[in-house]
């Protein structure tokens, strides 16, 4: 039986929704008439704005660090048992530079975020979801989920996890009639790279996609029931080579976009 879809409605809730991707894909959501709920842990006032503007007829924020039990105490108890028509599972933080001198505080939260608060999230909504049989849920994956991740190890890392989850989720649901799609961008045009302190490198200041275009993508495939979408051309022969070259030689080839400006050699 075919799940496929062309709108939302209802009440949708976007995580990391402050800017980037997460804002892009609520505004799609308020623009076909859906209620919001905003979640980020920064200021979530020009987010509001523009989803305003593009004509969600109610939107709720809420301000949590989802790497933490209190943040993620806090979107749970807001969320309750209210019947969730999509969720956009996106919140995501980054790190650049070399494994051992990654500060451990930075290494947990980025894996407390991206693979904690994305766990979490996910669950609460999905048990809900599952149990109406109805329910749509976007998880933000990444290329560098396929890439061993030479002076980005642990976000690459987690971003492999969120790849598997989504698709063995999905294998999990595909009886109950909810639908589980992963979004899978390159490089983008958002404040991942400068919240990661990785303007110095390649990557950092290489071309990147529109964070509207990757949106439309992953908000087209979740309306169609695909279960995963790489997001551009380059991307997808970039994942396609991914399954073919050595781990070797990608971890090399991650290397030279991901080092930092001077990097040395360890002696």
């Amino acid at each position: 039986m075919s799940r496929a879809a062309t709108s939302l409605e209802g009440l949708v809730v976007a995580t990391g929704a402050s800017s980037g991707i997460g804002l892009e894909l609520a505004r799609r959501a308020a623009a076909d008439g859906c209620a919001l709920i905003l979640v980020a842990d920064t200021d979530l006032a020009e987010a509001v704005r523009a989803v305003d503007d593009a004509g969600a007829p109610q939107v709720e924020t809420v301000l949590a660090d989802l790497a933490s039990d209190i943040g993620r105490d806090t979107l749970l108890e807001c969320l309750g048992e209210r019947e969730i028509t999509a969720l956009f599972a996106n919140a995501g933080h980054g790190g650049g530079g070399t494994f051992l001198e990654q500060p451990w505080a930075e290494a947990r939260h980025i894996v407390d975020t991206n693979i904690i608060g994305t766990m979490a999230v996910v669950q609460h909504v999905a048990r809900r979801m599952q149990a109406r049989g109805a329910g749509r849920i976007l998880i933000t994956g990444s290329i560098a989920g396929e890439l061993p991740g030479s002076f980005q190890l642990v976000y690459n890392a987690s971003k492999a996890f969120l790849n598997d989850f989504a698709a063995g989720l999905r294998n999990e649901l595909k009886d109950t009639g909810v639908v589980v799609s992963c979004l899978v961008p390159g490089p983008t045009d958002t404040r991942f790279f400068e919240r990661a302190d990785m303007e110095d490198t390649p990557v950092g200041r290489g071309r990147k996609a529109d964070p509207a275009t990757v949106a439309q993508d992953g908000y087209s495939a979740l309306l169609a029931d695909d279960g995963r979408v790489v997001s551009g051309l380059m991307n997808k022969v970039q994942s396609a080579f991914s399954g073919v070259l050595p781990d070797a030689l990608i971890a090399e080839i991650h290397r030279h976009l991901a080092q930092p400006d001077g990097k040395t050699e360890p002696a």
